[in-house]
């Protein structure tokens, strides 16, 4: 075993510092308003997310990450239940339009989906390992794929959380691929895939709205393109050098969701155009380190799950801020390590263990 990739755990602190540093600035006015203690989202954040995170990093960074491989299949069982219990009266909660947490006892909640990403790596790298052994990456392979990637992102689905969804799929495609099944089954998941999403927009016309928003941003700016503009508002506000840490406008109850998918906006507004850029490096070097130990890694589980949790974080990135820039539809998912979410935050940091873990055996 060598020494761990030590650039990549810097990354990780960085991030959660920079993620600490923009909560607190991001979230005091709500904060205040709603539970009148300016900390509120801060300490749940560190209690709930940091410090189970924290742990689940230390120790999955060392243990042997083969021993996942063993427990794929009840990994994945487990997320399948615990996506099923959040459609239980009183058991499943709602925070917004998705119905996407569970409450234990009244004492805390935590996201399923969130868990369900990771789990979903860590079974289809050891699935499709087992399969390429076996030369099996036919059409009966491809069909069992499309057919268990369909049941888990139907109950994500049907929450509906369509930014969690996609993730999980992209994920999925991208260890499917890079385990060697032919490019023509890319191209007719493609078409199947465009297919799903007319459909989709047909049948909730609101995500229409949002498309026809990305597109011109002027169109209704009180309404559907309230959220849209105000971001663009704030991260123009900040120009190269921002207002300042701590002197966000936007942040007094004017950009919705300034906790969450808005973050990144208050940041741009706060550090301006240059600590955006550095941030967006800093992805990018992530991405590059990840992909180096995927590609550096002993076997093919190694390689599967380093290249998922690698493109999970960096995708999931990119969709935020690319939304936050109008450079796609606003989507709702949280900047990984930034954004609030206990559950985010912990599976974030576990993931990253288990990247770090196969670093050591490159």
């Amino acid at each position: 075993m060598n020494k761990p990739d030590y650039t990549l755990i810097v990354l990780v602190a960085i991030f959660v510092i920079f993620g600490f540093l923009m909560l607190t600035s991001a979230t005091a006015p709500v904060a205040i308003t709603k539970y009148d203690n300016s900390y509120h989202y801060v300490t749940k954040q560190f209690l709930n997310g940091f410090l189970p995170g924290i742990i689940l990093f230390a120790v999955l960074s060392r243990l042997d990450y083969r021993i996942f491989k063993k427990y794929s299949n009840l990994f994945f069982a487990s997320a399948l239940i615990l996506l099923g219990l959040v459609f239980i009266p009183n058991l499943g909660v709602s925070y917004g339009k998705a119905q996407s947490w569970i409450n234990v006892f009244g004492i805390f909640s935590f996201q399923p989906s969130e868990i369900a990403k990771l789990a979903v790596i860590i079974f289809f790298s050891a699935w499709l390992e087992y399969r390429t052994k076996k030369n099996f990456l036919d059409r009966q392979t491809l069909t069992r794929f499309l057919i268990i990637l369909g049941v888990i992102s139907g109950l994500i689905f049907l929450q509906p959380d369509m930014g969690t969804m996609f993730i999980i799929v992209f994920t999925a495609l991208l260890i499917y691929f890079i385990s060697g099944a032919p490019l023509i089954y890319f191209g007719g998941i493609m078409g199947a895939m465009a297919a799903i999403f007319l459909g989709l927009i047909k049948i909730a016309p609101y995500r229409l709205a949002r498309l026809a928003i990305f597109l011109n941003p002027s169109v209704d700016p009180q309404g559907i393109g309230y959220h849209l503009n105000q971001a663009l508002l704030a991260i123009g506000s900040g120009r190269f050098f921002g207002l300042g840490l701590g002197n966000s406008l936007q942040k007094f109850q004017y950009l919705p969701e300034v906790y969450a998918d808005s973050i990144f906006a208050i940041a741009g507004e706060e550090l301006g155009f240059i600590f955006g850029v550095l941030f967006i490096v800093g992805l990018v070097l992530f991405l590059i380190k990840g992909l180096r130990v995927a590609f550096r890694a002993p076997d093919n589980f190694g390689k599967f799950a380093a290249a998922g949790i690698t493109g999970w974080i960096v995708m999931q990135s990119f969709i935020n801020i690319g939304a936050m820039l109008s450079l796609i539809p606003i989507t709702g998912l949280p900047l990984p390590f930034v954004s609030y979410g206990g559950t985010a935050l912990a599976t974030s940091l576990a993931a990253c263990g288990i990247l770090v873990n196969i670093s050591r055996w490159a």
